[in-house]
């Protein structure tokens, strides 16, 4: 590990916050960034952002964690963020297999190692990082509890583009042009792009204009949209994961009534079927959950406090699905 840029000055997060480079198993260099807790350290959550996302996103959330007694990492998944980018044109989101990002989860748990970051750890998982963590989770991720943030168990689409979406993804990976950003997308940022009054992310228009400045005052940290190879790949990882069990692990869902990104009927279908989830549903609340209002982040955090102290035991042995 060596040290890495860490962006205090648009985080908002707590004091003590860094950074560090560190390699996966097939040689990308990804970023993983950390808040230590204040006073006694309960345990450590461990942060899967969602596509497009970095570590200082996530500093206003760290403040909340890292006040209850909780240490927080993060991490630049690969082709985002300022880990090494995947493609010529470094606005376009791809990936190789989805299966890959699972390497960088492996790199993170080295780095939380080296670093000693406190146990018992628990995984909390927004968008894409919630399919991410899904998987891990089913592999045995060595957590005492899984928290997901409006997680990406299925893409929102209308019923008939969806067979034109998995054959126009399949057909530019098999024909070479799977580097090519997927078709209704663009490179600029969505922040960037979309007006407030109309954008899915969040009601709440300061923690608009927060990503908004993060992204105008680091652009290093900009990507657009996702390669037509990404698309493919997300539909199959979905696909794949909804067909498994849950896992035997305490898990706690938020998710928006406003939801237009993630597939809402996949996420209820999993949360129904897992022994011991709960479904937290956000009125108004729209893909952003913990970006949205202070009366929504504070009824998200109302919950996820208690639900993380009540599972703030020494680490279980990992929990494999079939």
């Amino acid at each position: 590990m060596e040290d890495a840029p860490f962006y205090d000055d648009i985080a908002e997060g707590p004091s003590g916050g860094q950074a560090v480079w560190t390699r996966t198993t097939d040689g990308l260099r990804i970023r993983v960034g950390w808040w230590p807790a204040k006073g006694a350290a309960k345990g450590t959550v461990l942060i899967f952002p969602g596509r497009t996302e970095y570590i200082e996103k996530y500093g206003r959330d760290a403040v909340e964690l890292t006040r209850a007694g909780y240490a927080v990492l993060a991490i630049d998944w690969r082709g985002q963020g300022i880990a090494d980018r995947m493609v010529a044109n470094a606005r376009v989101g791809h990936v190789g297999e989805f299966t890959d990002y699972q390497r960088d989860v492996a790199a993170v748990l080295d780095v939380a190692r080296s670093a000693q970051l406190p146990k018992p750890w628990h995984v909390l998982g927004h968008s894409m990082g919630g399919c991410i963590a899904l998987r891990s989770v089913m592999e045995g991720l060595e957590v005492n509890s899984a928290i997901f943030s409006a997680p990406m168990w299925g893409i929102r689409m209308a019923a008939p583009t969806r067979p034109a979406a998995w054959a126009l993804s399949w057909s530019g990976s098999v024909l070479g042009l799977g580097h090519l950003m997927a078709p209704g997308t663009k490179e600029e940022p969505y922040p960037l792009d979309a007006a407030f009054e109309d954008n899915k992310l969040t009601s709440d228009r300061d923690m608009y204009d927060y990503m908004r400045r993060q992204l105008i005052e680091h652009p290093d940290l900009s990507i657009g949209g996702p390669s037509l190879h990404w698309l493919n790949q997300a539909l199959a990882e979905t696909l794949a994961l909804a067909r498994r069990p849950a896992p035997a692990l305490p898990c706690l869902t938020f998710l928006g009534d406003a939801e237009a990104i993630v597939d809402p009927a996949r996420v209820l279908t999993r949360m129904h079927n897992w022994p011991e989830g709960e479904l937290v549903m956000l009125p108004d609340a729209r893909h952003e959950v913990l970006m949205e209002t202070p009366e929504t982040r504070a009824k998200i955090f109302d919950r996820l406090i208690p639900f993380l102290n009540d599972h703030a035991t020494a680490p279980p042995a990992p929990a494999r699905s079939a």
